[in-house]
C-alpha cells in the first residue's frame, strides 16, 4: 500500500496537467501559448496515466493477504479465503530474479499432488514451467513477495513449513514473475 500515494500524486499531476490543455485550448491563460507549456502539460498526462496504470493493480491488491500457520500456506484475496496445506505440498522455495537495481521476490509452492488450477482464489498464482527440482511437478503456485518483505516471508515460512519441504533460495531468469494464465480463471 505504499505504493498508492504515490499513485494518487501521479493521478493529481495528470489532472493537472489536463486542466492546463484545457485552458490552452480555450484561450483562458494568462501571457502567450508556449510550446514550453504544452509540452509540460503533455507531460504531466504522462504522469497521470502512469499513475492510472500502476494504481490499478495495487488497488486491486490492497485486501490481498497471506498467512502461515502450522496448516499451511492462507491466502485471501478480498472475496475468498484458501489454504494450501502443508502436507500436499513437495517442496517450498524463495526464487529471485534481477530487475535493475533491484530484485523481484516470489514463494514456490511445488504441490506433491494435483491442484484445483481454477479455484477463485488460487488461479492467479498457478504457473505451468519447467520442475524447478527432480520429482517436482510443472504446475506450482507462485506468491510475489512484497519489496522489504523477503525476510520477514523467509523466516514465516522456514517457522512453520516441514524442514524437509525447504528447497531454499534460487536465482531466475529477469521476469521470473511471470502473469498468471486467463484460460484457468475460474467461470462465474
Amino acid at each position: 500500500m505504499t505504493g498508492l500515494p504515490i499513485c494518487l500524486f501521479l493521478i493529481l499531476v495528470g489532472l493537472a496537467g489536463l486542466v492546463g490543455l484545457v485552458m490552452l485550448a480555450t484561450g483562458t491563460t494568462r501571457g502567450e501559448l508556449s510550446v514550453g507549456g504544452v509540452i509540460g502539460c503533455l507531460f504531466m498526462l504522462v504522469l497521470g496515466a502512469l499513475g492510472v496504470i500502476f494504481g490499478i493493480p495495487i488497488w486491486h491488491g490492497r485486501r490481498v493477504t497471506v498467512a502461515f500457520d502450522g496448516t499451511g500456506v492462507w491466502l485471501h484475496n478480498g472475496r475468498a479465503q484458501q489454504v494450501v496445506p502443508w502436507a500436499a505440498l513437495a517442496g517450498v522455495g524463495l526464487h529471485w530474479s534481477q530487475m535493475g537495481r533491484t530484485k523481484q521476490y516470489s514463494v514456490e509452492l511445488c504441490p506433491s499432488g494435483p491442484i484445483d488450477d481454477r479455484d477463485p482464489v488460487l488461479w492467479a498464482l498457478v504457473r505451468d514451467e519447467e520442475p524447478i527440482g527432480p520429482g517436482l511437478p510443472r504446475l506450482r503456485y507462485r506468491l510475489p513477495v512484497a519489496p522489504g518483505s523477503r525476510d520477514v516471508l523467509t523466516a514465516a515460512v522456514q517457522q512453520w513449513s516441514p524442514p524437509h519441504l525447504w528447497l531454499g533460495e534460487a536465482q531466475r531468469e529477469q521476469g521470473h514473475l511471470g502473469r498468471p494464465d486467463p484460460s484457468r480463471r475460474p467461470r462465474r
